[in-house]
């Protein structure tokens, strides 16, 4: 029993130095790290961005928890314009610290970057969690106004471009509706000028041929005769106890004939020199 009772002081003792170990070589590590930067912030206001830099990578290097050299680094990329890393490192810091005084600069100075970034409604969001976490800041307050303001532009400027989106998608399918129409339209025209050539094809084939079927030629010669019948129906037919034309001609030809015969004569008698008789007979 007392074998036991002397390991377990030992084990204990043995844990109590290896704690203090531990916290020695944080505290030192801590040390060492607020040294790196402490010396990088008399870099960087010297404009030794590099090596600033190269300082306060060096501390969270020794601390990676450090703070002071992750907020720091990130202000600093924040001055050079590459808000890209300095967004990253103020994200960092705003998960790594409990303090919330640290939380409310780590997150205003993310609501800085995203403005710088265009992104407003992003950044509202970062304005709020930094109020949160210090609701007396105006310097925020003041802030959170202006990206609630660009915020809403941005809205109406989207909601523009979705609109002139849609015209110019209303405006393709109007295009797309009336090319089909025309096209339709074309091939209606089309369609009825091919109908109208066929019917005028067979008008002319039905031209050529009668009801019966017969020939052009035979036709015009039936009609032709048709035509003089008619003619001949339409002149005068000689009535009852009249002369016809015919006979009239027959007549007047045979008294120019005897007239002439008579002439004839006269002219006989006078070359013999006979007196003939000139008036008629009582």
């Amino acid at each position: 029993m007392k074998h036991i009772i002397l390991i377990l002081l030992t084990c204990m003792v043995s844990i109590s130095f290896a704690q203090k170990d531990e916290d020695r070589e944080q505290q030192l590590a801590l040390k060492k790290a607020n040294g790196y930067v402490y010396e990088g912030n008399g870099l960087i206001n010297e404009d030794n961005f590099v090596s600033g830099e190269m300082a306060y990578r060096q501390a969270i290097s020794n601390q990676p928890n450090t703070i002071a050299g992750i907020y720091n680094l990130g202000n600093a990329y924040y001055k050079k314009g590459n808000f890209e890393e300095a967004l990253y490192r103020h994200e960092q810091a705003a998960k790594a610290t409990t303090s919330k005084s640290e939380k409310h600069k780590a997150y205003h100075n993310i609501g800085n970057i995203l403005m710088q970034n265009k992104k407003c409604k992003e950044a509202v969001e970062a304005f709020k969690n930094a109020l949160r976490n210090d609701p007396t800041d105006d310097e925020t307050r003041y802030n959170l106004g202006l990206a609630k303001v660009c915020a809403e532009e941005q809205k109406d400027q989207q909601d523009e471009n979705k609109d002139d989106e849609n015209k110019d998608e209303n405006k393709d399918d109007q295009d797309k509706k009336e090319n089909e129409d025309k096209k339709d339209k074309e091939g209606d025209e089309n369609e009825d000028k091919k109908d109208k050539g066929d019917e005028e094809d067979k008008k002319e084939g039905e031209d050529e041929k009668d009801d019966k079927g017969k020939p052009k030629d035979e036709k015009e010669d039936k009609d032709k005769g048709e035509d003089d019948k008619k003619k001949e129906q339409q002149k005068p037919k000689p009535q009852p106890g009249q002369m016809s034309p015919q006979q009239i001609k027959n007549l007047l030809e045979a008294m120019n004939n005897q007239e002439q015969k008579v002439q004839e004569k006269m002219n006989a008698v006078k070359e013999k020199g006979v007196k003939i008789k000139t008036e008629k007979d009582w």
